[in-house]
Parts: structure tokens; C-alpha cells; sequence
């Protein structure tokens, strides 16, 4: 409620009107001065000192935007105005719960619900302070029970006009829903917050915490085209305000991850750079950043500066995985990066959560030489690609499955889902993981025998990795377009000199799909193609050839 300033006949209304002409035009710093200067000079009323107090927040001043609105707080409360005294309330818990500082968000929590005992009736403010208990019930992990209270919210907001309320109640519940592993209705839930956003009707700092939480649910459901889309909107809003601080760390954040994805590296390690030197960043936030940074630098093949990144991300709270699981195994330190990646996925529970890190998993167990773990986590992706199948999801799923079916020597396995995968990166944009991808296709071109298409693979391959700066990539292509050695005898590929090599031994097709974790059915298809291609018709004649060529 906008109260009248009793300087509004006086010198100082000037300066009165001044602020509210700048709030409304969100030039923030001008409101913020002349607010300011009117505050000092004898104080604002309640609703001007809402005013101020927004200022602050989007200038970057959290302290002082708590300060201000608790003073708007008791002055609504002297007056007996109990709702807007409620929902200062409610903004300042929300401010110190979003630092950190529990025991004053409870206190402000606790304050708001006895002020909401004094109200009879239904009123908006109720929906607000639904918001204490859906962060409870979060805290110990009950998201069905938070996103049930966030819907009953949202009806709040929607059936009292109140677009604020509605769009922080549909984006936080689209977030849970993803985290609960229903990633199509939270997008959904997601679409609808933003559709709040865009109609210009919800308040300055609701405005971004939608744009920043939307944006950070779509990423996480692997919905790169709705990440791309809302990163550009975000990016406009807060160019459209010069002055503005908050929100800007976390908007270069955003747009870090999508130029990295897009392949601009150097411009999303500036970014992120930039984001992590940000004033108002959380300690989330600002672990974030450096975790962007670290992993363009273990990329581009900048190992030490990617080490002191993920160190620095790991102080400030956040888990440096897979990054740094990877960046073990890029400096030959297999046994740590297996055991580092093997605990980061034994802790993750939820659906998504475990869907970015297997495809690591996968990487580093193949390299291992763990190729029934790197089977089975590769099966669990498939699980989820097949219960979410969102976004980047059916790519990730399809590259793992390329790199698992040419450990085992399916060539045609590999090659179908290489190309699967290629065509998903390159609709996407993402031309990194299109270039894996063809180096999957490329080997498993060489393993059916046509060199021809593998060298045409590869140097695509190159040629990405070259324009990326992707050195580490760039180096393992070089090497693998060499001449390599004279094929087996025979024209066999490797797959089919291991089955061989069995088959020498005395060993049953049963016993060698045992060996090898292949189907049977996937052993006699070997043993039919090692007769035809050595015109042999029996197992001793393809023992003696073994032995005749020093296989065995």
C-alpha cells in the first residue's frame, strides 16, 4: 500500500517524485539517490520505503534492502496495516534464507505467521506465507508434499491477480518436478512462470528469481533450446537496466554454459570470469562460476588452471563432478578418477542428477578397462533417457551407448548410435559433442573395414576440435588418423581376434560369451564371420589358423 510522504508539498518532494519517476523507469540508481536523499532528511513513508529498499536490492545492496524493508515492516505494523506489514515480513525471511542466516529467516517466518493470526478472511498474503513450510518440507527432502503446497499457492496468486505469487509459486514447483523426475511437467510448470514474466506484470525482484530459477531447471532437465531462449531474455532484461547488479552474476553464468555448448570458449571462460567477480553472488553462485571456468580449461587442455578452478569451486561449497573426475582421467590417473566417480554417483539420488554424471561414469570405467560397470551405468542412462526423454537426454544416452557397444566389439551397435547421437549434437548446436561422436563413428567405420569413411570422420573430427581449442581431443584424433598397424590376419578386426583367441583355447561359444559379458547369439554372429572371412568350415581350422599367425 502506497502511503503519502509528508514531504509531498515541500522542497523534498521534488526529489519524491524524482525517485518514483526513476523506480518506474528501473533506473535504479537515480531512485535509489533521490529516495535516499528524501529518507535521510526526515524519512520516507512505509510505501516509498518499499521503494528504496528495491532500489538497494538491484543496485547490489542486500544489507541495506533488509534494513529498509524491516523499517517498512514496523512502520505498516504501527499503523496497523497488517498484510503489507506480512509481506515485508515474508521478503526479508526470504532475504536472510537466501544468505544462509536460518535462524533469522525462521525468526521473520515465525513474525509474519503470528501477524497472519490477526487477519481473518482470505486474502493474498496467505499464499505467501505458504512458503515457510515448502521450504521445511524441502529441507528434509519431502518435494511431493513442497510442490503440493506451491500449487495450492499458485491458485492463490492466479484467483487474486497477484502475478508475483504465481510466478514464484509455478517456477519453484516446475523446479521440484524436474527434481522428482517428471522433467516434461515441471518444463511445462517452467513455461507458465515464464508466461508471468513476460506479461511485465510481476515486481522488479520476483522478475529474477523466475528468470534465474527457470533458466536453471531447464538446464537441469537438459532442455537446451528452452535454456538458450530464456538465457536471451534474461540477457535483454537486465540490459535494458544499466544500473542493475543483482541478477547480472548469475545471468553470465547462464550465458556461460550455453556459449560453452555453443563451442565460443572464450568467450564463456570471460563470462564466467566475470560472474565470479560479481558483487551480491551467493556462495552458490560463485562456485558455480568457478566450476564453469575450470571446466573450459580442462577442455582446452589447460590442466593446472583447471585443478586451481575446481579447488577454488570445492572451498566454496560446491561438488567440482565430474569435471574433476575427468581431468583425473586426462592425466592418466585412472584409479583416482574410477573412485572418484564411482562415489559421486553412489550418492546421487535424484533422476537428473544421476543422468549428468553417468555418462562420465561411462567414460572413465571404459578406460578403466570396467567395461560390466561401464555397461550397466550406460544401461541405467538408457533408463532414464527412456523415462525422461527431454532435450540433450536422448544424445548423452545414445554417445555412451556408442562408446560401450565399440568397447564390445559391436561395430554396427556403434555405429548406428554414433550417428543417433551426431545428428542429436548437431540439432542442438553443440558442436563438441558432435565431434566425440564422429570419433565414435570413425572407429566403428574402421572396425566394419571401410577406412575410407573413418578417415573422412576423422578429420571432421580434427577440424572441430582444431576451431574449438579442444587440444587434448585435437591430440587423441592426430593420433588415431596415423597409419596404424597392418590389419589382422585375415582382414579380422579386434573383436573378432579376441573371439578367436577363445575359440583356440577350446573354449564353448557359451563360455566365451561369459568371458567377453556378450550375448551368445552376439558370439556365434563373430565365429560365422571369422569362418567366412578365413574360408574356414571348423573350429580346429580356425585354431590351427590361430596358431599359424601367432594369435594364440
Amino acid at each position: 500500500m502506497q502511503q503519502h510522504s509528508r514531504f509531498e508539498d515541500s522542497a523534498a518532494g521534488e526529489h519524491l517524485d524524482r525517485g518514483r519517476r526513476a523506480y518506474a523507469r528501473r533506473a535504479w540508481r537515480e531512485a535509489y539517490e533521490s529516495l535516499a536523499q528524501v529518507d535521510r532528511e526526515g524519512g520516507l513513508a512505509s510505501g516509498d520505503l518499499e521503494l528504496l529498499a528495491t532500489s538497494a536490492f538491484m543496485l547490489g545492496r542486500e544489507d541495506e534492502w533488509l534494513r529498509d524493508l524491516e523499517r517498512a515492516h514496523h512502520l505498516y505494523v504501527d499503523a496497523g496495516e497488517i498484510r503489507p506489514a506480512l509481506r515485508c515480513a515474508f521478503w526479508v525471511g526470504t532475504g536472510l534464507a537466501l544468505r544462509g542466516e536460518v535462524g533469522g529467516a525462521t525468526g521473520w517466518a515465525g513474525r509474519a505467521l503470528r501477524l497472519l493470526e490477526q487477519e481473518e478472511g482470505d486474502f493474498v498474503e496467505r499464499g505467501y506465507m505458504l512458503f515457510p513450510l515448502v521450504y521445511q518440507h524441502e529441507l528434509v527432502g519431502n518435494l511431493s508434499a513442497a510442490s503440493d503446497l506451491l500449487a495450492e499457492a499458485a491458485e492463490i496468486g492466479e484467483r487474486f491477480g497477484d502475478a508475483d505469487l504465481f510466478g514464484l509459486s509455478m517456477h519453484l514447483r516446475g523446479q521440484f518436478q524436474i527434481a522428482l523426475g517428471r522433467p516434461q511437467e515441471g518444463l511445462r510448470l517452467l513455461d507458465e512462470a515464464m508466461v508471468a514474466v513476460t506479461s511485465g506484470r510481476m515486481s522488479p525482484i520476483p522478475t529474477g528469481l523466475v528468470y534465474c530459477g527457470v533458466i536453471e531447471g531447464c538446464q537441469r532437465a537438459y532442455e537446451l533450446r528452452r535454456a538458450r531462449e530464456w538465457t536471451a531474455a534474461l540477457t535483454r532484461w537486465c540490459a535494458e537496466q544499466p544500473d542493475l547488479v543483482s541478477f547480472t552474476g548469475r545471468c553470465r553464468i547462464h550465458r556461460a554454459e550455453i556459449l560453452q555448448l555453443d563451442g565460443a570458449w572464450g568467450q564463456a571462460l570471460e563470462e564466467a570470469r566475470q560472474a565470479r567477480d560479481r558483487p551480491g553472488m551467493t556462495q552458490a553462485a560463485y562456485g558455480e562460476a568457478l566450476y564453469r571456468q575450470g571446466e573450459i580449461h580442462r577442455l582446452r587442455g589447460e590442466p593446472a588452471e583447471a585443478e586451481q578452478a575446481y579447488r577454488e569451486a570445492s572451498r566454496a561449497g560446491l561438488e567440482p563432478q565430474p569435471g574433476l573426475a575427468l581431468l583425473r582421467l586426462a592425466q592418466g590417473d585412472q584409479e583416482a578418477a574410477a573412485a572418484a566417480i564411482r562415489r559421486v554417483v553412489g550418492e546421487a539420488t535424484e533422476p537428473l542428477r544421476r543422468a549428468a554424471l553417468l555418462p562420465a561414469y561411462v567414460e572413465v570405467m571404459l578406460a578403466a578397462g570396467e567395461r560390466n560397470e561401464a555397461r550397466r551405468a550406460c544401461s541405467q542412462l538408457e533408463e532414464l533417457a527412456e523415462d525422461q526423454d527431454v532435450g540433450m537426454l536422448p544424445g548423452v544416452c545414445s554417445q555412451a551407448r556408442a562408446a560401450v557397444a565399440l568397447a564390445d566389439g559391436e561395430a554396427w551397435a556403434a555405429l548406428v548410435a554414433a550417428r543417433e547421437a551426431c545428428e542429436a549434437w548437431q540439432e542442438l548446436g553443440a558442436p563438441y559433442e558432435a565431434a566425440r561422436a564422429r570419433v565414435l563413428i570413425a572407429l566403428a567405420c574402421r572396425e566394419l573395414g571401410d577406412a575410407d569413411a573413418g578417415e573422412l570422420e576423422l578429420d571432421a573430427a580434427r577440424l572441430a576440435f582444431r576451431e574449438l581449442g579442444a587440444a587434448p581431443d585435437l591430440a587423441r584424433t592426430e593420433q588415431l588418423a596415423r597409419p596404424s598397424r597392418p590389419p589382422a590376419a585375415g582382414g579380422l578386426t579386434s573383436r573378432e581376434v579376441e573371439v578367436l583367441r577363445l575359440v583356440a583355447t577350446g573354449k564353448t561359444n557359451r563360455a566365451i560369451a561369459e568371458e567377453l559379458v556378450i550375448s551368445e547369439k552376439t558370439v556365434a554372429r563373430h565365429v560365422s564371420n571369422i569362418f567366412k572371412k578365413l574360408r574356414i568350415s571348423s573350429r580346429s581350422a580356425a585354431t590351427a589358423f590361430a596358431y599359424e599367425h601367432d594369435l594364440v
